[in-house]
């Protein structure tokens, strides 16, 4: 099982994020992020909301930093750790701007992009953009495979129910024209999906026996990642538990981990992606000479 992080900072939830997050800054998120490359872990996130009603906040939290604008200043801090989106609202945009936004976004990062993306929630949210809720499912459906046509082609086509193009040139695109779809979600159909449409599941708020109930109601591809999270980890403070979370996750059915970390301040969360990387030594850290030598 690989590990990526959840990338703190820039999304706050209320009762998860560190108090020391409120105040943080560009910089602070560099710092953990160029930590995270040089020691290997697979991915960093951003996640994706514009409006957030009050009411709403007191749950979800308001602070989400805009993923597109975000993953592309990390991308030119970092060399290796691949930029994920978790999750872009489909519904929020024209597949061909997505295959031209986040296509220049992998064309400057040298391939590193993978489209966690979702249906949405938040019917308020909808409402300001002027999206369709309800039909969100199946316009999602048309979106995955629309944006699979015009991925890293400079001339894409696709004629489906929602979304129609042809005849338009897209330069640049992405410098491939393949892309790994992590689908989010935490129903049935969202797995559904990610089979169908996707090279992977990023459920969330889902317990482990339920992952694996989901699961065994369908036969995911060869090389399909399930990505899930624990919660905080805290292997400095007690290593015993966050060898459990860990293994519970894993037989769970997950090839992927997003990490999380309980952190008083950045140089206790850079300890933190530090001391996991020593409790699972053999989880295929990418670590480089650089990093042996620069991490404390």
């Amino acid at each position: 099982m690989r590990f990526g992080l959840l990338s703190p900072v820039v999304v706050q939830l209320p009762g998860s994020a560190a108090p020391w997050e409120a105040d943080a800054g560009a910089e602070d998120l560099v710092v953990v992020a160029e930590h995270a490359d040089l020691l290997g872990y697979h991915h960093l996130t951003c996640s994706e909301h514009v409006g957030v009603p009050p009411d709403v906040a007191a749950s979800r939290g308001s602070v989400y930093w805009d993923p597109l604008a975000t993953l592309s200043y990390l991308a030119a801090r970092t060399r290796h750790i691949r930029l994920v989106t978790n999750v872009l609202v489909l519904g929020y945009h024209h597949p061909l701007a997505l295959a031209k936004s986040y296509g220049t976004l992998d064309l400057l990062s040298g391939g590193r992009v993978v489209l966690g993306v979702g249906v949405g929630s938040l019917r308020e949210e909808f409402d300001l953009l002027g999206a369709s809720f309800g039909e969100r499912g199946e316009r999602a459906d048309d979106a995955l495979r629309a944006l699979r046509v015009a991925w890293g082609r400079r001339r894409p086509r696709y004629h489906g129910h929602h979304y129609t193009f042809d005849d338009v040139v897209v330069t640049p695109c992405a410098p491939r024209e393949d892309v790994s779809f992590w689908v989010g979600g935490r129903t049935r159909r969202s797995l559904r999906r990610a089979v169908e449409l996707g090279e992977g599941w990023m459920p969330f708020g889902l317990a482990p026996e339920r992952v694996r109930a989901l699961l065994g109601t369908v036969e995911p591809p060869a090389g399909f990642d399930v990505v899930l999270h624990t919660g905080a980890l805290d292997p400095l403070g007690d290593p015993e538990a966050t060898l459990r979370a860990v293994t519970e996750t894993r037989l769970a059915g997950a090839t992927m981990l997003n990490a999380s970390f309980v952190h008083h301040d950045r140089e206790h969360l850079l300890a933190q992606l530090t001391a996991l990387t020593e409790l699972f030594p053999s989880a295929g850290w990418a670590r480089t000479t650089r990093a042996i030598q620069e991490v404390p």
